[in-house]
């Protein structure tokens, strides 16, 4: 029997968190990492970086079509060792403003995205395979201004913690990994004319290494920082509604 070819399949590869974990995997015994992105450019840079064991796959995720195209490349020689779903979109502003697309692809992309493409994969996994779903500290709670990206994190969390117990029997591991701020491209520098101030702001690399070191721990949750195990206790011992006004607080200066 021809033995199967061993691979990692990252989404948002092209920047963030998401570029590194394709440094992160290149030290694992894979035989391709699967860069999902949109930018032709920055996929290509990423062959370029790491050479032929990088497959670049330009797509747009949102477009059922793109995500049957990663599907189709999902074939009995395949075993997905590990899958990250890190592709997402966050806005941090008023509800009001948010136009319906804009809605709609938010949730498409932070909840509908993750849960097909894991249900894609999990036929081609086996012992020891791994899913690691990129949520955020902002799934403890609900999060006024970033209320819609924060639900969708929260749904994301629930999702990947109880789909960890459902594959435990088969030895195949869910972990959402719940940063705080990191510093990515992602985060505006300023709001309203005022700059913006993340405390507790970590590297993606250090998201992306604790993140994989969780994953073969078997853990459900991935915290990488003191900041965020502060806010997970934080939110355990406080009503929601006190944790709420005390992040409304701390935006007020950015006049929304």
């Amino acid at each position: 029997m021809e033995k199967r070819k061993r691979v990692a399949i990252i989404t948002g590869a092209t920047g963030g968190i998401g570029r590194e974990f394709v440094q992160v995997l290149m030290e694992e015994e894979l035989d391709e990492i699967w860069a999902v992105g949109r930018n032709e450019e920055r996929l290509a840079w990423l062959r370029k970086q790491y050479g032929e064991k990088i497959l670049p796959i330009r797509a747009d995720l949102t477009d059922a079509q793109a995500l049957l195209s990663v599907k189709a490349l999902l074939t009995e020689n395949i075993l997905v060792s590990y899958l990250i779903n890190n592709a997402g979109i966050a806005h941090m502003m008023p509800s009001k403003e948010f136009e319906a697309d804009e809605i709609e692809k938010t949730i498409l992309l932070n909840c509908n995205v993750p849960t097909i493409l894991t249900n894609y994969c999990i036929p081609y996994m086996e012992r020891g395979s791994r899913i690691v779903n990129v949520s955020s500290a902002a799934s403890f709670q609900p999060v006024p201004f970033i209320n819609l990206y924060a639900a969708t994190k929260a749904f994301e969390h629930s999702y990947s913690r109880a789909l960890n117990m459902e594959l435990k029997p088969f030895g195949i591991t869910v972990t959402a990994v719940s940063p705080s701020w990191v510093d990515t491209d992602m985060l505006p520098k300023e709001i309203n004319g005022v700059k913006v101030k993340f405390p507790g702001m970590v590297s993606p690399m250090k998201v992306a290494k604790q993140a994989i070191k969780d994953a073969k721990k078997g853990k459900d949750v991935s915290v990488c920082s003191f900041y965020v195990k502060c806010q997970q206790l934080n939110v355990k011992l406080l009503p929601h509604k006190a944790v709420m006004r005390i992040w409304m607080r701390s935006i007020k200066k950015y006049n929304f």
